[in-house]
């Protein structure tokens, strides 16, 4: 059965910069709400909602345990998102091409610059 989500969405919850600082801190493994709300400087109830599209595609587990709620990414999915996204093709041939345009500058200018000078 093929998933269906918003890949937009998704990388944009992704590289929100609070949502970001929360999945650096799920890297190590699963962490409790509380810990992350105040790593983020946030409430446990704006952890969640940040979350929440994250949480409801599976890219983000929740669990509780009395009372405590623990989140864990999946961080496999996350990267295959990434890394398959036309995104990400087109991000990486932007970068390219900018590395392209910086190294040919400096060359450009001692040309203009021996020119005149």
């Amino acid at each position: 059965m093929a998933e269906t989500f918003d890949r937009e969405k998704v990388v944009d919850c992704m590289f929100d910069p609070v949502t970001s600082l929360i999945l650096a801190e799920l890297e190590d493994g699963e962490k409790e709400c509380i810990f992350l709300a105040q790593h983020a400087s946030i409430s446990e109830s704006e952890v969640l909602e940040r979350l929440s599209y994250l949480i409801d595609n599976d890219f983000i587990s929740k669990n509780s345990d009395n009372e405590k709620c623990f989140l864990a990414a999946n961080f496999d999915k996350l990267s295959a998102l990434v890394e398959d996204s036309e995104n990400f093709d087109a991000a990486i041939n932007s970068i390219e091409k900018m590395d392209t345009y910086l190294n040919w500058l400096p060359s450009l200018f001692n040309s203009v610059y021996s020119y005149y000078y």
